[in-house]
């Protein structure tokens, strides 16, 4: 809880103020014009590139206490967006898991592109929005966080929650270049969670891109589970450059990994999507490789 420490002035030493002696020698009478203006009281808002040890997806004054990012953190603020509109005018902030904060997590997904060079659902890494807490909204902050946060190897969304992983160092600029939080070749371990592998290593799967759900209940948008492996086969022919015809189906096997429960809610519909070769080994990419890379089985 917030405690003000104001000013108070008493009517009467003020009125006793007024009554005296008269004026003194050397002044003009005017009680006012040699004061200080009163400084305009500021919103707290926090700043873009600030890194947090706490994942709290409402951001409150009291939770908030930055550390350096070269430190240990589980967020990264990039962006800080605003509400507007109908949105601003709302009594109370919008839910963190309401239809209200799309807009908001539409802006922060485009300006996390930008932040760490690509697109971040091909790598190890999830986005979530942060608005003010609702007594910061009774106050007049409109503002909202973009965060950033690490999932851990095998974090391919698809679980209840994310599991998130503490991380030293910024994220901005990650993905320009090969990075170890980039999705390529991988392993399916006992757990049903796919460990990065080395394309020159023998493996069965390789992250082919995303396609975007549309918006629904989430038990209604991850029932249709052929209708998915569908819309992922179209994307893996697009990064292995063959055909999306009726022999597409015989060319790749397909897994994918839906955003989780706790990521839906947040805003994101992208589906990560997977090849997979059905059993056999590779040790090179697909990506490119045309027919040759997917034949017909």
């Amino acid at each position: 809880m917030r405690r003000w420490l104001g000013v108070t002035f008493s009517a009467a030493l003020i009125a006793g103020a007024l009554s005296g002696c008269g004026t003194p020698a050397g002044t003009d009478g005017d009680l006012t014009d040699d004061w200080r203006p009163v400084a305009e009281a500021r919103q707290f808002v926090p700043q873009a590139g600030e890194c947090h040890a706490v994942a709290d997806p409402t951001a409150y004054l009291t939770s908030h206490q930055p550390v350096d990012c070269a430190k240990s953190h589980l967020v990264e603020t990039f962006h800080i967006g605003t509400f507007t509109g109908e949105l601003a005018a709302r009594p109370i902030p919008p839910r963190v898991e309401s239809m209200a904060m799309r807009t908001a997590f539409a802006e922060c997904d485009v300006k996390a592109k930008a932040f760490v060079g690509g697109e971040w659902r091909g790598a190890r890494l999830s986005v979530q929005v942060a608005p003010t807490s609702p007594p910061g909204w009774a106050g007049g902050s409109r503002w909202y966080r973009c965060d950033l946060l690490e999932l851990a190897a095998g974090g391919t969304g698809g679980g209840v929650a994310d599991p998130v992983v503490p991380r030293t160092g910024t994220l901005r600029g990650v993905l320009k270049a090969p990075s170890s939080l980039t999705f390529t070749c991988g392993e399916e371990n006992r757990w049903g969670n796919l460990e990065p592998v080395a394309c020159g290593k023998p493996h069965r799967f390789e992250y082919a891109g995303i396609w975007t759900a549309p918006d629904g209940r989430y038990d209604d948008a991850t029932k249709d589970e052929d209708a998915i492996h569908a819309k992922c086969r179209t994307v893996i022919a697009r990064y292995a450059k063959v055909p999306v015809d009726g022999m597409l189906r015989y060319r790749t096997g397909t897994t994918y990994r839906f955003p989780s429960e706790e990521a839906w809610a947040r805003g994101d519909r992208g589906v990560r999507c997977w090849f997979w070769s059905g059993g056999r080994k590779l040790t090179r990419s697909i990506a490119g490789g045309g027919p040759r890379a997917l034949p017909v089985n």
